[in-house]
């Protein structure tokens, strides 16, 4: 889309005009800086997102739409994570860490900010894994995301 004042907020009042949820947002610039590039989750009929998709393509800022779930394609997602880390328990959150290839990225005498980089799934797992007890707070970025192969959402 372009990479102009307003895009995003006519994207998401054609969401909310119709009554569909936007499940997670992800903007940002590309190689050319007149464009953004935006990967948008939502969920609905085959019928509802095809919608979606045409309402989308009337946009005047949207310069082109691909559906990812169509074709091969590679999802990420951030999560930021603020647990209770003291004494004995301070090792089992480092194990678990280890074992979802995470990074603790900040250490005080009571916590860590841990870091992990993955499938939306993924980081469903490390919360289920933690104790509720222990999490602090919980900051995630939304999915991006990118065709596998050669194939580009190029103009």
């Amino acid at each position: 889309m372009e990479n102009e004042a307003g895009a995003l907020s006519r994207v998401a009042g054609l969401f909310s005009a119709r009554g569909y949820n936007i499940e997670s947002l992800t903007v940002a610039p590309t190689e050319d800086p007149s464009m953004s590039r935006m990967t948008l989750v939502t969920r609905g009929s085959e019928e509802i997102i095809e919608q979606i998709t045409k309402q989308l393509n009337k946009l005047i800022d949207v310069i082109k739409l691909q559906d990812l779930t169509e074709g091969t394609h590679i999802e990420r997602e951030m999560l930021l994570i603020k647990v209770r880390a003291m004494n004995s328990g301070r090792e089992e959150v480092m194990r678990l860490t280890d074992i979802f290839r995470g990074s603790i990225i900040d250490v005080t005498e009571q916590s860590f900010t841990i870091e992990i980089t993955g499938a939306s799934e993924k980081l469903d797992a490390f919360i289920e894994a933690l104790d509720k007890d222990l999490i602090i707070e919980t900051v995630r970025s939304g999915v991006t995301g990118i065709a596998r192969g050669e194939k580009s959402l190029r103009v």
